[in-house]
């Protein structure tokens, strides 16, 4: 095989010839970029099972005085797929038994040594993609403040992300394309419960602050809250800063005047920088420049990345001349997935205090209409009719690219809230009943409460236990 010009344009099986090609006597790529985008990007166009039966086809039939070498350099392919793409060789039923039937045509081809490289026993699991709801054991960690007042910034933002992270880590290839592809989540449980958890954090963000009854309780709320995007900003969250912010540009906190005069000009100035950070404004350009100089752990913005894929897909086809793959494309999708499926095999530093996250998750899965929450802002601060013309702090419009994510308000089922409600009773008792007797005081059990306003239109709280 000599040297490939792959053009913009080139069937699958001359790729596969470059791809091979570009492995060294010893199985190194040297910088060569094709077998990673290629093995990233294939079930873009065929599945993965396809994709090896292919090379099993080449290595079984080669001929001539470098088959030898040549099958050589087909294995260090699988052994390098094997080892950037562990979760497909787990997941994927269809490609473990192919890689099995690999395995026993080098042995009947008499190449025993190729077996080391065709080694996926070793595989990790990756158990928690198939399932959805898996739940973490119980970790006992020191006991965590369950109260909104009293928890830090950092603390929040790091259980917030905790969250985020586990979320979108779920999300497969094969998801992102069918979002890509059909422009909707339905049939795509991952996708849409990420989503969700995005629209529940911006929710959550207003409900917080409409909870609060005068105009300076409920202006420290958005100055905690503010203090909380900081805070995501510096553990590079930037899905969950953009919820964030996006809960409180929204039009039923942004209108609020009066609180919004109680905001010191500290926190007037942070709230300026973190609204321009995720602006819309030049195609997120700020973002993307901020996420671009961003080194180690990071959560990219979603919906952004998301609006990229299906700009490349709508403006290019898959294919040219029926069997080349664009490779243009290719290249261009590429870059984006790279992006999204890193976070695969990241991992997130944050210890979390499982009856927080516990506390955190019933907070988020509470549902409201966006006229019920308006209403409720309505009842706090009241039209004006010599209405004060908009300061710049207050945006009237939301900053977050919530269109791609208005379609998901997934009411969640009754069930699972009162899951949720009862591993929160079971956490408040855990860090609140110190003399064990089954009782907590009046006032942790109201300050309890207003973590989660609004929580009596769900279910009745029990005021004597």
């Amino acid at each position: 095989m000599g040297s490939f010009t792959l053009g913009k344009a080139a069937p699958l099986e001359l790729l596969l010839d470059a791809c091979i090609a570009a492995f060294d006597d010893e199985g190194e790529v040297n910088g060569n970029n094709l077998p990673r985008t290629l093995l990233l990007m294939h079930r873009w166009y065929v599945s993965s099972k396809e994709l090896a039966g292919k090379l099993l086809i080449m290595y079984r039939d080669c001929t001539g005085d470098d088959s030898e070498q040549l099958r050589l350099k087909i294995c260090y392919l699988m052994r390098y797929w094997i080892v950037e793409f562990p979760a497909e060789f787990d997941l994927d039923l269809g490609l473990i038994r192919l890689t099995e039937e690999f395995r026993d045509v080098a042995v009947q081809l008499g190449c025993d040594q190729h077996l080391r490289l065709l080694d996926i026993s070793t595989i990790p699991s990756y158990d928690w993609m198939r399932k959805l709801t898996q739940r973490k054991k119980q970790v006992k960690k020191g006991k965590a403040s369950l109260l909104f007042d009293h928890l830090e910034p950092m603390e929040l933002a790091e259980h917030l992300t905790f969250l985020e992270y586990k979320s979108i880590r779920r999300i497969s290839f094969t998801d992102y394309q069918s979002y890509v592809m059909n422009g909707s989540v339905m049939d795509n449980p991952t996708l849409e419960r990420s989503i969700a958890l995005f629209n529940g954090v911006s929710q959550w963000v207003q409900l917080m602050v409409l909870s609060k009854l005068t105009p300076q309780h409920r202006a420290d709320v958005i100055s905690k809250f503010i203090h909380v995007a900081q805070k995501l900003l510096h553990l590079q969250n930037f899905n969950t800063l953009m919820a964030v912010v996006g809960g409180l540009s929204h039009s039923s906190i942004s209108r609020l005047k009066e609180t919004h005069a109680h905001l010191s000009a500290d926190v007037t100035k942070i709230w300026s920088e973190m609204t321009d950070l995720v602006s819309s404004k030049g195609n997120y350009s700020a973002y993307r420049k901020a996420y671009s100089e961003c080194e180690g752990f990071k959560i990219p913005i979603l919906g952004v990345h998301l609006k990229d894929l299906i700009a490349v897909h709508v403006v290019f086809p898959d294919w040219i001349e029926e069997s080349k793959l664009n490779l243009v494309k290719m290249q261009q999708l590429y870059i984006t997935f790279k992006e999204l499926m890193a976070l695969q095999s990241s991992a997130a530093h944050v210890e979390p205090n499982m009856d927080l996250i516990n506390l955190l998750t019933l907070s988020l899965d509470l549902y409201y209409t966006e006229d019920e929450i308006y209403e409720l802002s309505l009842l706090r601060e009241p039209r004006n009719t010599k209405s004060v013309p908009t300061s710049p702090t207050t945006p009237s419009k939301t900053h977050a690219p919530l269109d791609w994510a208005s379609g998901v308000t997934t009411k969640p089922d009754p069930s699972v809230v009162n899951k949720h409600i009862r591993k929160v009773v079971d956490s408040v008792f855990r860090n609140y009943d110190h003399d064990h007797d089954g009782y907590i005081s009046q006032e942790d059990f109201e300050s309890i409460a207003a973590n989660f306003p609004f929580l009596d239109s769900f279910c009745v709280l029990d005021k004597d236990q």
